[in-house]
């Protein structure tokens, strides 16, 4: 939700529920350089989805829910097997597939590779997309 929105003020009322996954580290082969090519590294993973949680809260029902351990393990082939270039194209490759899910309105995609930058812990790339942004 944009800090000058309510639930009230908002196009689609609902509330701007979260489902994340923090830190999911995996590796894979991403980069231009040539030792890149060959050499799997560490690429770090945050992804958080608008959506709406209350049927889910309410009815304790797993098929109302957003299926993250699902979207884990999506996130992982897709890092695992997809051999990018680029942490932007694996970061909307990521954004593709949680808006895939049910409910899912908005997602907000961190990709990084840590140690890629000399005296920098980590450097990458954040997008949000919408499912407005893959039609």
């Amino acid at each position: 939700m944009a800090p000058d929105e309510t639930p009230e003020t908002r196009a689609d009322p609902s509330p701007g529920d979260v489902v994340f996954i923090k830190d999911l580290l995996v590796r894979g082969i991403i980069g231009i350089q040539d030792w890149e090519r060959k050499k799997k590294q560490d690429i770090l993973v945050n992804v958080s989805i608008e959506t709406d949680t209350r049927p889910a809260g309410a009815t304790d029902d797993f098929s109302q829910a957003l299926d993250y351990r699902r979207l884990a393990k999506d996130v992982i082939a897709l890092c695992e097997t997809g051999r990018p270039y680029l942490v932007e194209k694996l970061a909307d490759d990521i954004a593709r597939t949680a808006l895939a899910r049910q409910g899912a309105r908005r997602a907000t995609v961190r990709v990084e590779k840590p140690g890629a930058l000399r005296f920098a812990r980590s450097s990458g790339v954040e997008i949000t997309r919408t499912p407005a942004d893959y039609s």
